[in-house]
């Protein structure tokens, strides 16, 4: 399918959400950078922004992307009224055909699926190069279904996260594995609905 198709399905789903007006971060993000000292952060993906604006409220100094330019525009909305514009920086863009410039201390990617074509590997291989030295790549993605998910697909296969970790193939010698596994946790869903989930992390440190 052609990269329009699939910025028209992305802003289509955000389209028809209500824009939120305080989204909240992803557990696995929080539980993950506690306790580090803030830096230049990637989040790839964005979505409603709850993790950008969170992490910008920590001191970091964001760049949030995704396909949806709706995704985007109100992120940068949600900045600006909460007076963290100067940390937030958001903006479209299609991963499938460009990734974002600069060198990041954190490279979050929280359920970077989709239908359309993309190499998401490569993606994630780019992002481990985007890494400065002591730098982080977070790669969560979904173990499992949850009610409201956008693919009800009975037969979808959830890559563990070794399996990601041996798609992107990064070496050894230069990034670290630091957490690999699936916790479980109870989530609520856009229309207020609860589940029981699983999350695939994956945690690499790049260490030269």
């Amino acid at each position: 399918m052609s990269t329009t198709d699939a910025v028209t399905f992305w802003d289509g789903v955000y389209a028809v959400r209500p824009a939120a007006t305080d989204p909240q971060p992803n557990a696995r993000l929080t539980e993950t950078v506690t306790g580090l000292s803030p830096g230049r952060a990637l989040d790839l993906g964005c979505g409603a922004g709850g993790d950008a604006l969170w992490l910008a409220r920590q001191g970091w100094h964001v760049t949030a992307v995704d396909i949806s330019a709706v995704a985007a525009e109100r992120l940068a909305g949600l900045a600006r009224s909460g007076g963290l514009d100067g940390l937030v920086v958001a903006e479209q863009c299609d991963l499938h055909t460009s990734f974002p410039r600069g060198r990041f201390d954190l490279v979050c990617a929280h359920y970077l699926h989709t239908s359309f074509d993309l190499d998401r590997p490569a993606v994630l291989r780019e992002a481990a190069h985007a890494l400065r030295p002591d730098g982080r790549l977070l790669v969560v993605d979904h173990g499992s279904t949850a009610p409201w998910s956008w693919n009800q697909d009975p037969d979808a296969r959830h890559p563990t996260p070794q399996e990601v970790a041996a798609e992107i193939g990064l070496d050894p010698a230069v990034w670290t594995v630091e957490r690999a596994d699936a916790p479980r946790r109870i989530a609520t869903g856009p229309d207020g609905r609860t589940a029981e989930v699983t999350d695939h992390v994956l945690l690499v440190r790049r260490t030269a």
